[in-house]
């Protein structure tokens, strides 16, 4: 039952006519995510806890602010930055103290100060919400590409990705499939992800004619909209 619902968002997103399926499920996932931070949940103590702990990306945060719920966003920000506080602190005074480099001692991994804001860049709240399920969604595309053939059709006639998850899916295949099917799934994959950005890159291009005066009276083709697209094919921005 549980495959049952984690396929119905992979099934819906390669029904849409859009360049990566992949994209639109995670922005569906994104948008879901931003909404629970800012509803309800951020008045509970567990959610609380985890904002406070791991904070927010500069995009997230952005996203967040932009839900209009500004008190709700007030009182999580403000536990987070009572947390970066109390926790500079304790590391500022544990006695890590900076020296100089020396050609005669082994480079150190930094100060406890350093080591902290390091890992706390690399945390997000929304992120990790995110790919928790975004992570269960690629491995439902490969157990319904192995089972059934209604979707493996819908994966060959969809319109490719982008390259960020061309890149996942490639580099997922081989832990979900093996032998001739992973062979054959790899081929299609590559020809999926190159003939439709050539086919992104040649509207993009006539979309760059069209600025000539020679070609104004040519008609747009599909160029019109070929920007947008190929900053999604490029750099997965839906």
């Amino acid at each position: 039952m549980k495959e049952k619902l984690y396929a119905i968002p992979v099934n819906d997103a390669f029904a849409e006519d859009g360049e990566c399926p992949l994209c639109t499920m995670r922005k569906k996932l994104e948008t879901a995510a931003v909404d629970f931070t800012m509803g309800p949940s951020y008045m509970e103590d567990d959610i609380r806890e985890a904002t406070s702990r791991l904070g927010f990306c500069e995009k997230h945060l952005e996203q967040l602010y932009k839900n209009q719920n500004r008190l709700g966003l007030a009182l999580i920000l403000k536990t987070h930055m009572d947390k970066l506080v109390k926790d500079i602190e304790k590391h500022s005074l544990s006695g890590s103290k900076m020296s100089a480099p020396s050609i005669f001692k082994k480079k150190t991994e930094g100060s406890l100060v350093v080591n902290y804001l390091n890992q706390m860049e690399e945390d997000c709240f929304v992120c990790n919400k995110i790919e928790v399920t975004f992570e269960r969604y690629i491995a439902t595309i490969f157990h319904l590409y192995h089972t059934e053939q209604t979707f493996r059709d819908k994966f060959k006639n969809s319109k490719g990705f982008c390259t960020g998850h061309y890149k996942i899916l490639y580099q997922s295949a081989q832990a979900h499939l093996s032998g001739e099917e992973l062979d054959d799934f790899i081929q299609l994959l590559n020809e999926l992800y190159l003939d439709n950005m050539k086919r992104v890159r040649d509207d993009l291009e006539w979309f760059i004619n069209k600025f000539d005066y020679r070609y104004t009276n040519e008609p747009w083709k599909n160029a019109k909209d070929a920007l947008p697209r190929s900053m999604q094919k490029t750099n997965s921005i839906l």
